[in-house]
C-alpha cells in the first residue's frame, strides 16, 4: 500500500491536489497550520483506497506531498 506523506507546514490550502486526486480521498484537515492554512491530507481511513498514482504530489505547487510505493 502507497503511503503519502504531507508537509502541513508548508501547505497553503490551494487545493491543487484535492482536485488532482482520482480517487477523491484528499480532503482539508481542521488543524490550522503556522501560516493560519487548513493543510490538506488524507483521513486515515480513507489511506487504503489510495492507488499511488501520484498525482498530488505533481500537482503541489509547494512541494508539500511526497508518496511512497
Amino acid at each position: 500500500m502507497p503511503k503519502v506523506v504531507f508537509r502541513e507546514e508548508r501547505c497553503k490550502s490551494c487545493g491543487q491536489c484535492v482536485i488532482a486526486c482520482p480517487v477523491k480521498i484528499i480532503s482539508f484537515t481542521e488543524r490550522i497550520n503556522e501560516k493560519g492554512y487548513r493543510p490538506a491530507g488524507i483521513p486515515e481511513e480513507l489511506m487504503e483506497k489510495c492507488i499511488g498514482c501520484t498525482s498530488c504530489g505533481r500537482m503541489c505547487p509547494d512541494l508539500c506531498i511526497t508518496v511512497y510505493k
